[in-house]
């Protein structure tokens, strides 16, 4: 069984200032190593796309998306999908990646979106998913905002659907988490875990295929140690990975 997974990465570029004295330093981080573990752990092959390596690594054809049983975004915005060097600098025609993912669940794949600051719409509506093909084939509407719900006092997400194949030898005491996007689940869509209306995982079919979305992060700060060291944190996503590929 073989996934992929785009974004969890980024850069900093930090100001030090030392009285009248500054310097700068940039670094590079990554939050995927929970998720690349808990997949290793249930002997899912992952392929991880940094979010900076996009526009040369994540497939502009569906006989490439094919490959994988499931797709993940995570933390990634709509533009790092779409706006590849030689359009935005040579106005250069490329395939359009987000009608590409539609395409391929249409076709029978698996998609999943993972929450936060550039998932969805994300902060100040940066995600930029908002009437877009991945809105199409999601099992929520987004707002036309920036759509997160910061909780530093902490929050439990109330499960709804209790027997879900994805909630498979999973408790129904879950940890608590520190913020999320607020979603609003479609009609057909089947709500797993809402909080004050909010759909916090949440399923839909699509076409052939299967779409999952997750309100919260998969890492921190949203996913506090409680949950990401959690014991059924690998549970959790090997569940979600083989409901999307039809698996169980």
């Amino acid at each position: 069984m073989n996934v992929l997974v785009a974004g969890e990465t980024w850069f900093k570029h930090i100001v030090h200032v030392k009285g009248f004295d500054s310097f700068t330093n940039s670094e590079y981080e990554e939050g995927i190593q929970w998720l690349r573990e808990a997949f290793h752990n249930g002997d899912i092959d992952m392929t991880h796309v940094p979010a900076h390596q996009v526009d040369k690594y994540f497939p502009k054809t569906i006989e490439e998306l094919s490959k994988y049983d499931a797709v993940f975004l995570s933390d990634i915005g709509s533009n790092s999908m779409l706006l590849t060097a030689s359009t935005f600098n040579d106005s250069i025609i490329q395939p359009n990646r987000l009608e590409l993912i539609k395409a391929y669940v249409e076709n029978g794949g698996g998609f999943g979106m993972i929450g936060g600051y550039m998932s969805f719409q994300g902060i100040d509506c940066k995600g930029k998913y908002k009437d877009t093909p991945i809105e199409d084939i999601l099992p929520v509407t987004l707002m036309a905002t920036d759509d997160r719900a910061e909780h530093p006092e902490g929050i439990h997400c109330e499960l709804i659907n209790k027997q879900h194949p994805i909630l498979n030898s999973i408790p129904n005491e879950w940890p608590h988490f520190l913020g999320y996007n607020r979603l609003k689940a479609k009609q057909n869509a089947t709500i797993i875990a809402e909080h004050k209306g909010h759909a916090f995982i949440s399923t839909m079919e699509y076409g052939a295929g299967r779409t999952f979305a997750f309100a919260s992060d998969c890492a921190p700060h949203w996913g506090p140690p409680e949950f990401v060291e959690w014991e059924h944190y690998d549970t959790f996503w090997q569940n979600a990975a083989k409901w999307l590929s039809k698996k169980i």
